[in-house]
């Protein structure tokens, strides 16, 4: 997944989403129902990004088949550190159609929730334009 990785951390997000499947499935550390389709992915991925202070990959895992990947990271929400990982699985054709992120401590993910939660608007006008 190195190609996820090095757009991340040159902060070219149209190089990121450009990895992402139509399909996508993104499921969110602090929001219980997962959001599919790459346009509410790529929405929420801009407001990461927004949201992210000091971001930064530490480690990726690869699975033995080459379609599952872990990408470890750390990052800061506010006065708030972050610890979490992002869950990749790429389909037939090599896109990224299921996403899921984890992440610690607990009042991390509180801040990291409150601070996503003030992009909601934001978020769902960036979904429908690139949709719509």
């Amino acid at each position: 997944m190195r190609a996820f990785r090095e757009a991340v951390e040159a902060g070219d997000l149209d190089a990121a989403v450009a990895l992402l499947a139509e399909d996508v499935v993104f499921t969110s550390p602090v929001v219980f129902k997962p959001y599919a389709g790459k346009a509410i992915t790529a929405a929420i991925l801009r407001a990461v990004v927004r949201v992210f202070e000091d971001f930064r990959y530490e480690r990726e895992l690869s699975g033995a088949d080459g379609r599952d990947h872990a990408l470890v990271f750390t990052a800061r929400v506010g006065d708030r550190a972050i610890s979490g990982c992002d869950f990749i699985h790429l389909d037939d054709d090599g896109l990224i159609d299921a996403f899921t992120v984890m992440v610690r401590p607990l009042s991390g993910a509180q801040a990291l929730a409150a601070a996503m939660g003030a992009q909601f608007d934001r978020i769902a006008e960036e979904a429908e334009t690139r949709t719509g």
